[in-house]
């Protein structure tokens, strides 16, 4: 599995400061695509358990969350690190495209962000958007929490 970069994310999760990790290989080529980069299989840099490992290290304590950015295409690799961030206290989230992951995944979850993008439907952030952020345990539709309310001016 590798990765084109891993960032900090405040946005992606909702009150959650988000190790991101943008997993190359995705096979969906939605267009509008903000990361064609990611389509590429082997892009980036080989995500080691090492590597992994380290990285929730260092922001233990920083970070409440490890989110992958795509990667339930290597169902095997993706559950096992899944399954150590939880060992390690972190929440966890897959964003995907797809709309439906294996059981397996789903276990490891904390929320799941599906859906392809489409651009005429906008994102998350949109009340006509096909995407759908889910706590996965409650099986709750989040998608409320992304969407901006007007300033009131009282």
């Amino acid at each position: 599995m590798y990765y084109s970069n891993i960032q900090i994310a405040l946005q992606e999760v909702p009150g959650e400061i988000s190790i991101c990790f943008s997993i190359c290989g995705c096979k969906l080529h939605c267009k509008g695509c903000h990361s064609p980069m990611l389509w590429k299989e082997k892009n980036g840099t080989e995500l080691t358990l090492e590597t992994f490992k380290n990285t929730l290290k260092k922001y233990k304590g920083l970070a409440s969350c490890v989110l992958f950015m795509g990667g339930e295409w290597h169902e095997a690799e993706l559950v096992n690190c899944l399954h150590y961030a939880r060992k390690l206290d972190y929440k966890t989230c897959l964003y995907t495209g797809e709309d439906n992951i294996s059981a397996n995944i789903l276990r490891e979850l904390t929320w799941i962000k599906t859906g392809k993008w489409i651009s005429e439907l906008g994102g998350l952030d949109a009340l006509s958007t096909n995407q759908k952020f889910t706590h996965v345990q409650s099986n709750s539709l989040l998608n409320h929490l992304f969407i901006k309310k007007p300033l009131s001016h009282d």
